[in-house]
């Protein structure tokens, strides 16, 4: 398993390098007079692009945990309050005495 790990690192990396040596020309960015962002070569605007892309993505997965996880701990304390109800409305067993006399 390390092998693949390593094996797809290394595709990934020279994937990387050659995208960036593809895309050297530099863009100007500009959103009215609001933003202007100097010349950037076009691979770093697209990689910046991605790790805000995968930084945002992380975010919403943590809290979509955090709140699932609430989610869970609220159900799993219902589940036990219906259990000890559950135990506590049991009928005991009945004791035929013809079976075990004294």
């Amino acid at each position: 398993m390390r092998i693949i790990y390593l094996i797809l690192v290394i595709i990934f990396a020279l994937f990387t390098v050659t995208f960036s040596q593809q895309n050297l020309t530099p863009v100007r960015l500009q959103y009215y007079d609001f933003l202007k962002i100097p010349p950037v070569p076009v691979y770093l605007l697209i990689f910046v692009s991605l790790l805000l892309g995968v930084i945002i993505t992380g975010f919403w997965g943590i809290v979509e945990r955090f709140r699932l996880n609430r989610t869970i701990r609220r159900l799993n304390k219902i589940v036990r309050d219906l259990r000890k109800e559950l135990h506590a409305n049991e009928v005991p067993p009945m004791i035929d005495e013809r079976k075990n006399p004294k």
